[in-house]
């Protein structure tokens, strides 16, 4: 499989996982210039903006350790963009999910509340 079909099929797995656990998408792959957020979901309390990483067997760290600190500030940056545009007035949190595909069974783990973005010059 190759890497961006591996990533289409992580996001969807994270996707149909966040609608079963009463999210709603907002938006999915939302595009501010250079910057992208894969999912925005929202719930009754705030809108979540979701990290989807995605990895096969056999695996030398885990998805989620692949959203490091430079990472986590474009993603700060284009969610200050997406809210500004959006309008976006409830409180926003910054989640993980993280996919292993296994041939056998994909493993899906959620990580809310992740991160805490801070500026950066993203």
């Amino acid at each position: 499989m190759k890497k961006s079909e591996t990533g289409r099929r992580g996001e969807e797995l994270a996707l149909n996982w966040l609608l079963a656990h009463g999210l709603t998408l907002r938006d999915r792959n939302w595009r501010g210039g250079h910057k992208e957020l894969d999912l925005v979901m929202e719930s009754a309390e705030r809108v979540h903006v979701v990290e989807v990483k995605t990895l096969t067997p056999p695996l030398q760290h885990q998805p989620f350790e692949k959203v490091d600190a430079a990472k986590q500030a474009r993603l700060a940056a284009a969610a200050r963009q997406y809210i500004a545009q959006r309008q976006v007035r409830k409180e926003v949190q910054f989640d993980i999910v993280s996919v292993v595909l296994d041939d056998a069974d994909p493993t899906i783990e959620y990580i809310p509340e992740a991160f805490y973005p801070i500026r950066s010059k993203y």
